[in-house]
């Protein structure tokens, strides 16, 4: 004999129901790099943390391919730049633009800097999330938490005490796994529309740009320079 309805609403108010406690000390919304870097600095400081990233997998494309000579001089740091000069990037020492006349106007030159690694690079970026997430399995305090994403911030009055996560791809058939993570410290690295910032009530300060950047990736076998030249349209 089938489920009836009454049967079936009642096995999803129990799936419903399931919830599980944590407690650490950190747990941070958003596993970009600003996240897990926050968390891999903070688990090698003893404290435990909790990256929660609501997607599987980094296998997808990012707005933010470059990385920056005072981020390679964290990576160097960390001791990770070896391991990140392994990953296939281009090496960028300086910012061209083309004039009026054609000629090419030098606007940055990153050689100048007095830095372990005068220049800036562009690689892929789930390539660096995962060699960062890779450094973070070997911190015992540090604990990555792919596919799972924070729904809303748990309160004690009118202090944040931790975050409500789940998983965010369930199976029809599995029971919905929510968590409550209880956390003295949260930090919100969702990205530029934060749900945490939102309802933390912070308020967001939006500095003006004058140009708009149209970021694309061509095939080329072409030799490229070891300057980044925009093009103005």
């Amino acid at each position: 004999m089938g489920d009836t309805a009454t049967d079936r609403n009642t096995k999803h108010a129990n799936r419903s129901a399931r919830r599980d406690i944590e407690h650490v000390d950190c747990v941070i919304s958003g596993g970009g790099p600003a996240g897990i870097v926050a968390g891999l600095l903070l688990a090698r400081g003893g404290v435990k943390v909790v990256v929660l990233e609501k997607h599987e997998d980094f296998f997808r494309d990012f707005r933010g391919d470059t990385i920056h000579p005072s981020t390679l001089r964290l990576l160097d740091e960390l001791g990770l730049y070896h391991e990140f000069a392994r990953i296939a990037h281009r090496r960028v020492e300086g910012v061209t633009l083309t004039g009026r006349s054609g000629e090419d106007i030098l606007l940055t030159d990153f050689t100048r800097l007095n830095l372990p690694h005068p220049f800036m690079t562009i690689a892929p970026q789930r390539d660096f999330l995962n060699l960062l997430a890779k450094a973070g399995e070997d911190e015992p305090n540090f604990d990555l938490r792919m596919g799972v994403e924070a729904t809303s911030l748990i309160w004690d009055d009118d202090r944040v005490v931790g975050l409500r996560a789940q998983n965010s791809t369930v199976a029809e058939a599995a029971p919905p796994t929510e968590v409550e993570f209880r956390a003295p410290l949260v930090i919100a690295a969702d990205g530029r529309w934060s749900k945490a910032r939102a309802e933390a009530g912070l308020s967001m300060r939006e500095l003006p740009s004058t140009i708009d950047v149209w970021w694309f990736r061509i095939d080329t076998e072409a030799v490229l320079p070891d300057s980044v030249a925009p093009r103005g349209v």
